[in-house]
């Protein structure tokens, strides 16, 4: 770490330091031939080839095989050299001047660090380098010539483009990588081959579906909401209750005393936000499930638009003296919410989509996967507060609460169908939200008119209330001056 002083500032600046360490792998050869020794065989028992001191033992015992003759291997002749026997001993000293080696003893002359691979770049280099990568530049250096000739082809000038390429987020970029993608997609339906999974290349096409808005099936609100329970909303069981595939969820009312204590919450929070918290106005529902596994079959069969059977009256399972056929749900328990998250209709396709699959062409929808916006998640357990209550007996005496809901299948009113054709139009309701903005917009511009054109008015009497200055008035005013 390096420090320096920057306008009377001590400023620490972080810098690495790269540095290229080799380490040589090269064994040198063993100084002696192998041998054949002759240890006598005592036997595992007596433990001695386990023992630490048996390999010492067996090296002491062992001499060096060594043969030195008096000249230690190498003799000396002295006669011959001039000069030698009357003390001259330059002839057998090193010359001042080392001659030129020949070019085949080079090798020869190679330090161990040298011995192993080939060096690539004998230039020098700088304490601070790039990261260089050793195999790779000797496969380069040692590779075919025609290798090296595909590796640098020749450059050949860039085409001029018809047109400038657009901004990546102009609307004509947005648009052509659109229009390129379906074109994309046509040519993979047509050629399901060509569709490759990113990760897993031993996977193939099966099936494709089209991913479509279900316009139809947008409700008054204009999105869906999840609900997930966090704890299991039945008993435990081998198989799966299908009737939670339709169960209620009826919200429970606040007292008065409740939204009074809320309104005051939420009021005091708008004020001063640091000081006090974010009121918790979270709902509470009552769960209801049907009474048997049957009764919610047919109660699916008969709500599902695509069902041709679906106006059968047969398919309630109840019947009322008075009111007619209904289903009937049974009280559950009451569920509050332990975790909420709501988003607007500009966000609701953001996070989350509910997706269902329809494998088959029916009057209403062809083949695709359809998607449902969701504005609204919540978590759900189940309540405590009011169990508490109950318990030490503090519940509130005018609490009602319905164990059964008598339920019959109408359809929907006029009301519900043209606000639901609104965000069939417009699936991110926005048109009633520029309508909005344009009648502000518009009040405040008459506002504006108005107080203008009053002010005009104003200007206008003020100008008619002041008198206009005659000759005589002026003439009177000049003597009374004088």
């Amino acid at each position: 770490m390096a420090s320096s002083s920057r306008s009377g500032e001590n400023r620490p600046i972080h810098q690495d330091f790269i540095a290229r360490i080799r380490y040589s792998n090269a064994l040198p050869p063993p100084p002696f031939p192998p041998k054949l020794l002759d240890i006598p065989n005592t036997g595992l028992a007596s433990g001695q080839y386990t023992a630490p001191g048996f390999a010492s033992r067996l090296a002491r015992e062992q001499p060096l095989n060594i043969e030195a003759d008096a000249e230690l291997g190498m003799p000396l002749d002295l006669v011959g050299m001039p000069g030698i026997f009357d003390g001259d001993e330059s002839s057998i000293q090193a010359p001042a001047q080392a001659p030129q080696p020949h070019p085949h003893d080079k090798p020869l002359l190679r330090s161990l660090q040298q011995l192993g691979k080939p060096k690539t770049d004998n230039a020098a280099v700088s304490f601070l380098r790039r990261t260089e990568y050793i195999s790779s530049a000797a496969t380069k250096q040692h590779g075919s010539p025609l290798r090296a000739l595909n590796a640098n082809p020749v450059r050949r000038p860039p085409k001029r483009k018809s047109s400038p390429e657009p901004d990546k987020n102009s609307p004509a970029y947005v648009k052509r990588k659109i229009d390129q993608s379906f074109a994309v997609t046509e040519q993979n339906l047509k050629d399901r081959s060509r569709v490759r999974h990113p990760s897993k290349r031993n996977l193939r096409l099966v099936d494709a579906y089209p991913l479509l808005p279900d316009l139809e099936a947008f409700p008054d609100s204009g999105a869906y909401v999840t609900i997930k329970f966090l704890t299991n909303p039945v008993g435990k069981s081998d198989s799966y209750d299908t009737r939670l595939l339709n169960g209620i969820f009826r919200p429970i009312e606040r007292t008065e005393a409740e939204e009074t204590a809320i309104q005051a919450a939420r009021e005091a929070y708008e004020r001063d936000p640091k000081n006090h918290p974010k009121p918790n106005d979270s709902m509470h529902y009552d769960f209801y499930l049907n009474d048997n596994a049957t009764s919610g079959r047919k109660f699916r069969q008969r709500f599902d638009v695509d069902n041709p059977d679906r106006d059968d009256e047969d398919l309630y399972t109840r019947q009322r003296e008075s009111a007619g056929p209904c289903f009937q749900f049974n009280r559950l328990r009451a569920y509050e919410t332990a975790q909420e998250s709501e988003l607007d209709h500009r966000s609701k396709y953001d996070e989350e989509l509910i997706i269902a699959f329809n494998d088959d062409d029916t009057s209403l929808h062809q083949k695709a996967a359809y998607y449902y916006p969701v504005m609204q998640r919540s978590q759900i357990r189940p309540q405590r507060t009011k169990n508490i209550a109950r318990k030490i007996g503090l519940a509130d005496e005018d609490e009602q609460i319905i164990d059964q809901l008598d339920v019959e299948i109408d359809e929907p009113t006029d009301e519900i169908k043209e606000q639901s054709e609104k965000f069939k139009r417009d699936p991110y309701f926005l048109e009633d939200e520029e309508e909005e903005a344009l009648a502000a917009n518009g009040e405040d511009a008459q506002q504006n008119g108005d107080a203008h054109r009053a002010e005009e008015r104003n200007g206008r009497s003020r100008s008619r209330s002041v008198p206009d200055h005659s000759d005589e008035e002026i003439d009177a005013d000049g003597d009374e001056e004088d």
